[in-house]
């Protein structure tokens, strides 16, 4: 506990960030009923994780031209996951073998 600051206080903070963070996350889930026959939320849930993937690939390639292995690593380990994914179409192999080979090029040939 920091110096000078009373428990009550900690609490004072702590307690709100819990709950607002609790309710951001919980949310989405409790709107599902709400939404469940809508033609835009249905698109939605369509499009979102293509978008999503695609940005956080985008963002991370990018990312790397300065860490160790550079741009070329990160570029192989989106191919080793893309390719894991179009041979077995299964997402948790995919992305953990796109991860292994990754980190496998950083510290071991890079």
């Amino acid at each position: 506990m920091p110096e000078g600051v009373p428990l009550g206080a900690i609490f004072a903070v702590l307690l709100p960030v819990c709950v607002v963070t609790v309710l951001i996350r919980w949310l989405p889930f409790g709107f599902v009923k709400a939404f469940k026959n809508n033609q835009f939320i249905s698109l939605l849930g369509l499009l979102m994780p293509v978008g999503v993937m695609t940005v956080l690939v985008v963002y991370t390639v990018f990312g790397q031209r300065e860490a160790p292995g550079g741009l070329l690593a990160a570029l192989l380990g989106v191919a080793a996951t893309v390719g894991l994914h179009l041979w077995r179409h299964n997402s948790g192999l995919s992305i953990i073998g796109g991860t292994l080979a990754y980190m496998a090029l950083v510290n071991l040939v890079f």
